[in-house]
């Protein structure tokens, strides 16, 4: 079955740095476009970057702009957050999708999220 399993979450103080992590099992992830949102309490779930099959374009929410990367890594199923200079408002339960369209259909699948807290 389908899995994104999210790790790297945790505590971290404001100007510091987390890795998020992203495997993902039971598609075909190299032709799925993969993404991280986030949801702060009481907000919407907000795309934070996305990144193409390939991984040959990136697009940013302007929040993060210079801040956060992602990549990802076909052979190893996994997609990447690297999120430097953080901020209290970069708190969040952290998700991860991928996407695929083909024709009419619509593809999706979400991961269970995991959880970063920023503050000193």
């Amino acid at each position: 079955q389908v899995q994104l399993v999210e790790s790297g979450g945790g505590l971290v103080q404001p100007g510091g740095s987390l890795r998020l992590s992203c495997a993902a099992s039971g598609f075909t992830f190299s032709s799925y476009v993969m993404a991280w949102y986030r949801q702060a309490p009481g907000k919407e779930r907000d795309l934070v970057a996305a990144i193409t099959s390939a991984g040959g374009s990136t697009n940013y929410a302007d929040s993060v702009k210079g801040r956060f990367t992602i990549s990802r890594d076909n052979a190893k199923n996994t997609v990447y957050l690297q999120m430097n200079s953080l901020k209290p408002e970069d708190t969040a339960v952290y998700y991860c999708k991928a996407e695929r369209v083909s024709g009419i259909l619509r593809y999706d699948y979400w991961g269970q999220g995991t959880q970063v807290t920023v503050s000193s």
